[in-house]
């Protein structure tokens, strides 16, 4: 392989690792926030003390998301410099001021005004703790805006003109922030954020359930987490569906790749729903296909004999990896599907009020802990390698925005952010195990205000 190309494959691979442990953080952080505001709120309102120890057991958690997070998500904009010169050379004048609007705007009040949270409980009046508390949630919002109004704008771009150069100049502002896949975006990222956090929560909850640790407060984070994810999950399906219409106007390809279509059906039959292929490029087909004929035209097409464009239609230098494509699709799908059911026998068994002696179930949500991040990764795996070989889609090639840095250089680099990421990562997840399964210390201060308050 061409230095230049091991250069690129590797640079890739870095941003990949930094991205993927930083959306995991944005995204738990986003979702953990609004679920302070909710047992915060719900304390005051209600004056239940399992609100206010749901509130604290998780602040310590979210305070080393955010201190994590800061750090993971430095890094990854520090490779922009780094290993993506000629992208920040030819774009900077577009994504450098939204992703300054979100350090600005989002990042500063988030991060100050989470050490109030943290340090200012039982130290300033009740009211105006929440204040702070709602104002780090919508900060948490502020933050996606302003990083999936880059990101779309990167995926569907509008609103600049091309200079001479070949810099991507701005034109109108109001543009580019509407750009046509943001609204689908945005809405489907913060669902996504909310449902793994709503998961996460569920899953520490069955297990403080199963070992009969704090058993009260451990239903009450049970049930809201799954009220929670009863009512989004159908949401998320719809906006999931109207996102890929999205796609398949502006990303044709990306959407074959996801479907592993590589030749429109016969006139008169639908596109097929692809259980299982092995997609082979070189010979633009699958292998060892499992499919069932015209499903795939109704979610595609909402009717059972629409075609889509098919990956054969399309300039062989213009299309993704196909294969990880697909793969990433059907377990984004499918973990989907599986949290969906896990949702519906929660409320099942609510109705028949065998939730918390149902064990089988508990034991499914423990291990269900992680499915939405997992499912979250899979989907930026469909929408980042999904738009390759672009790094702005139609308009500036991956290849062209890369530094001309020796492989060597790169390798090393790598090899130092998966060894110093993998462990933090395992310190991070030893100490969240470790916290999720001991209980809280009592909390008197909870009693005296409670007191003071009536």
């Amino acid at each position: 392989m061409p230095d230049a190309d091991l250069t690129l494959l590797l640079s890739r691979g870095q941003f990949a690792v930094t991205i993927g442990l930083h959306i995991v953080l944005a995204a738990f952080a986003l979702g953990l926030a609004q679920f302070l505001a909710f047992f915060e709120g719900m304390w005051l309102w209600t004056g239940d003390r399992r609100y206010r120890s749901l509130y604290r057991f998780w602040l310590k958690i979210f305070a080393l998301t955010i201190a994590v997070g800061t750090v993971s998500g430095g890094v990854m904009e520090f490779q922009f410099a780094t290993n993506w010169s000629e992208l920040v050379r030819r774009t900077g004048g577009i994504l450098g001021p939204l992703m300054l609007y979100e350090v600005l705007v989002a990042f500063f009040m988030e991060s100050a005004l989470a050490g109030v949270m943290i340090f200012g409980l039982d130290r300033i009046r009740p009211g105006v703790h929440f204040l702070v508390t709602l104002l780090v949630a919508l900060g948490a919002l502020i933050s996606a805006f302003w990083i999936l109004a880059a990101n779309s704008w990167m995926q569907t771009p509008t609103g600049f003109t091309l200079d001479a150069a070949g810099i991507l100049q701005p034109e109108s502002w109001l543009t580019i922030l509407l750009a046509p896949s943001f609204p689908w975006r945005l809405t489907h990222m913060v669902l996504a954020a909310l449902l793994a956090t709503a998961f996460l929560v569920a899953g520490v909850g069955a297990w403080r359930l199963l070992k009969g640790i704090e058993p009260e407060t451990a239903r009450l984070m049970l049930s809201l987490a799954m009220w929670l994810a009863l009512i989004l999950m159908p949401v998320q399906i719809i906006i999931g569906d109207l996102h890929g219409e999205n796609t398949l106007e502006y990303q044709p390809q990306k959407v074959a790749a996801m479907e592993g279509n590589w030749r429109r059906p016969p006139q008169g039959e639908g596109e097929p729903l692809r259980l299982f292929a092995i997609p082979d490029a070189e010979a633009q087909r699958n292998r060892a296909e499992v499919a069932i004929p015209d499903i795939a035209s109704l979610y595609l097409r909402h009717n059972l004999h629409g075609h889509i464009q098919s990956l054969s239609e399309f300039p062989k230098t213009d299309l993704p990896p196909v294969a990880l494509v697909f793969f990433a699709f059907r377990l984004m799908v499918g973990l989907g599907i599986i949290m969906f059911a896990a949702s519906l026998a929660v409320f099942l068994l609510r109705l028949r009020k065998r939730l918390y002696g149902a064990r089988w179930l508990l034991k499914s949500l423990v291990l269900l802990s992680p499915a939405g991040f997992a499912a979250m990764l899979a989907g930026w795996v469909v929408t980042e390698v999904g738009r390759q070989p672009w790094a702005v889609w139609g308009v500036l090639r991956t290849a062209q925005g890369v530094s001309p840095l020796p492989s060597a250089w790169v390798s090393a680099s790598l090899t130092a952010v998966v060894i110093i990421y993998a462990i933090a990562f395992a310190a991070g997840l030893r100490y969240f195990l470790h916290y999720v399964a001991s209980p809280l210390p009592p909390d008197n201060a909870a009693g005296k205000e409670k007191e003071g308050d009536a």
